[in-house]
């Protein structure tokens, strides 16, 4: 059976794990822990989900580091490196972090993290090895150290990096072999030719909602709420008839552009789907939801006083917008802000 490294088992690495000790065995599967490490190793993990069942106990082997986890699989490195931790800026990276595991041309590394342009540090730092990216829409929550409390919703878009025939035959074979893996342990796979399309469709909403959310501390639907009867006079742009603002006010309308300019860098990279038509059908979405809304992730960072994803989901696409020559100043704004928001957060734990 091979064996599987999990780097990162917050809620969705801890489920992630589940799923594949399914498929090759728990001996088979080892999670890097940090906060969850003690309750990990003495409990196990509990998955209480509304899609696979509740009380989903299990129990992988659990290290503090890479490194350790090397040590304790007789010092070979893993088939499998999962990482499943938020794409944040660390020192040293975390391609450096994992390099203990991986097998020079043979571990397989998935990234099943948000965000866009995340691939490259690892490319560099292993040409030769198989490099699959993810997109999940799994919305779970960790309720304390090792229990989490997932939803009924879990779809994973899967392909290699590069996309499409500059990856190999090799590369898409491991794809196949993982998303393989991930089926018989009773998550879905789908297989992309180039899922870079996958990140822009999630990032359509990501960016737009996620920093808003946090640096105003409101869930959606209260941002929408708090800009009701502000009388800014802005047009939402939506065809006669369709006019959604009028139940998510100016700050909709806001959202609104703001995702005219992610979808036009999306479309700078030869992603012609990803338009205003697209736009809308979220901007609806959105309209219709109920108090008190959806709670981002960059949310729940701000509000437990956590580093953002910040440079994954938002700073990415406005360098990638330079580079093609797209303006995208109401991105770029939100940028400067949320990385401002999440700095601090960062000079408070640092006692600066």
């Amino acid at each position: 059976m091979p064996k599987v490294l999990v780097f990162g088992a917050g809620s969705l690495g801890a489920c992630y794990a589940w799923v594949l000790s399914k498929a090759v065995g728990e001996a088979n599967v080892t999670t890097v822990c940090r906060s969850n490490y003690d309750a990990a190793t003495q409990h196990g993990f509990t998955i209480h989900s509304k899609l696979w069942g509740n009380n989903l106990t299990f129990r992988p082997h659990v290290s503090r580091s890479v490194k350790d986890a090397v040590a304790a699989n007789a010092g070979e490195p893993f088939d499998y490196v999962v990482i499943a931790a938020k794409a944040l800026p660390t020192r040293p990276s975390t391609a450096d972090l994992v390099r203990p595991a991986v097998a020079e041309g043979s571990t397989c590394i998935v990234l099943v993290q948000n965000g866009i342009g995340i691939e490259d540090p690892y490319a560099r730092a292993f040409p030769q090895n198989p490099l699959l990216s993810a997109v999940a829409y799994f919305p779970a929550t960790q309720v304390r150290p090792a229990v989490v409390q997932h939803q009924e919703i879990e779809t994973l878009h899967l392909g290699t990096y590069p996309s499409g025939e500059a990856a190999g035959e090799a590369h898409a074979l491991a794809a196949a072999r993982f998303a393989e893996l991930l089926r018989s342990g009773g998550a879905t796979a789908m297989v992309h030719g180039d899922v870079q399309r996958e990140r822009w469709v999630k990032l359509l909403v990501n960016a737009a909602w996620n920093p808003v959310c946090a640096i105003t501390r409101l869930r959606d639907r209260e941002f929408m709420d708090a800009s009701l009867g502000l009388g800014l006079g802005l047009d939402s742009g939506l065809s006669e008839g369709e006019d959604e603002g009028d139940r998510g006010g100016d700050g909709l309308r806001f959202i609104r552009d703001v995702m005219l300019e992610i979808a036009a860098v999306a479309q700078a990279y030869g992603y012609a789907d990803i338009n205003e038509d697209r736009v809308d059908f979220q901007i609806r979405r959105a309209a219709v939801r109920e108090l008190p809304g959806i709670q981002p992730s960059m949310l729940a960072d701000a509000l437990a006083g956590r580093s953002m994803e910040v440079d994954a989901i938002v700073g990415n696409v406005v360098r990638m917008a330079g580079r093609k020559g797209v303006k995208v100043p109401m991105l770029r704004t939100i940028y400067l802000l949320a990385n401002g928001l999440s700095e601090s957060f960062s000079r408070a734990k640092g006692g600066s």
